[in-house]
């Protein structure tokens, strides 16, 4: 059998640096009402002349991770781009990035499931190898959530964050068995009914960009349940219980959703990766991005059981068990 599994991780964040005092500058709101209610202390934004955008972010997480793969580019055999913030319509961020890493020719494409691309990604990436498209994939999480807010709209504006993480997964044989490393099991999970409570209005429909909007209290009361739902059928699926886990890296929204889920699952809060009072909410990047900090940091190491999971606009969401 034929699995995939994380050789390599890495991440970028913009060097500009919006702390919630500048945001309490422009708009009616403090410090302590951010970080009562989102946990969120500090984010990146992306910053005029700084040389960003989200193809180039990815582009910096991605070298980082191929290279901690200790593999070299031209061994990427697919690449897939999550993301909810392009920098055109078309092409699509997968092919840019592979011509900015000069990567030679094999599949490339985006995946638009907001803040749960990522879980996507992974499950199409994992699929795909299984499949034999290759043996390396490339997969990036990405977006400048900073272009998409509306700064009159303070609880939106002081949730979101710039930045990009990324990955390399690898297919190696397995037995089957419960001990293999790697992609344990996945769940996906989506439902159109609740499309208005989260999205952007603008497209091409409306020729504009348009701005994010959000239902807040309507999102949190969705996400804990199926964040928590989706992590424990995906446990499930891997032959796990709570007690076998021995970190969850949730999607960095909010720290109540965070924490709200965590209990829900019946996981003690030392056990939950945190960086949404760093970064605040990346959407794509919010995971990879969180993973890679915790690997550096000597929190997450080899062999450890992990948990993700995210919610994301559409509804979409989904958990990965690793």
């Amino acid at each position: 059998m034929y699995n995939s599994r994380i050789s390599g991780l890495g991440m970028y964040v913009p060097e500009n640096i919006v702390t919630n005092d500048d945001l309490s500058k422009i708009m009616d709101t403090s410090n302590e009402w951010i970080i009562e209610r989102t946990g969120i202390k500090e984010r990146r934004h992306i910053k005029k002349g700084d040389g960003n955008s989200t193809v180039v972010m990815g582009v910096k997480a991605a070298k980082i991770a191929i290279e901690r793969a200790s593999i070299d580019k031209d061994d990427i055999d697919l690449i897939l781009f999550a993301t909810l913030s392009p920098d055109y319509y078309f092409p699509g961020s997968g092919v840019l990035v592979q011509e900015l890493l000069e990567i030679p020719t094999c599949p490339a494409m985006d995946i638009r499931n907001q803040c749960s691309g990522f879980i996507y990604a992974i499950s199409v990436g994992v699929a795909m190898l299984r499949d034999g498209y290759g043996k390396k994939c490339l997969v990036i999480g990405a977006d400048s959530m900073s272009k998409l807010l509306d700064w009159e709209d303070r609880s939106t504006a002081v949730l979101f964050g710039d930045g990009a993480g990324a990955v390399v997964l690898e297919a190696y044989s397995c037995s089957g068995e419960k001990e293999d490393r790697g992609i344990l099991s996945v769940d996906l999970n989506s439902d159109g009914n609740y499309k208005d409570i989260l999205h952007v209005d603008g497209g091409v429909a409306s020729k504009t960009t348009g701005y994010l909007r959000m239902e807040g209290r309507e999102v949190f009361k969705h996400a804990v349940e199926k964040l928590a739902r989706t992590s424990e059928k995906a446990m499930a699926k891997a032959g796990v219980k709570s007690d076998d886990v021995d970190w969850v890296v949730p999607h960095q929204a909010n720290i109540r959703i965070i924490q709200g889920t965590a209990r829900k699952m019946g996981i003690p809060d030392e056990k939950v990766i945190k960086t949404v009072q760093d970064h605040g909410n990346t959407s794509a990047a919010s995971i990879p991005l969180a993973l890679s900090v915790a690997s550096e940091a000597g929190q997450i190491v080899k062999n450890d059981l992990i948990v993700t999971e995210a919610i994301g606009g559409g509804l979409a969401w989904g958990a990965i068990v690793l």
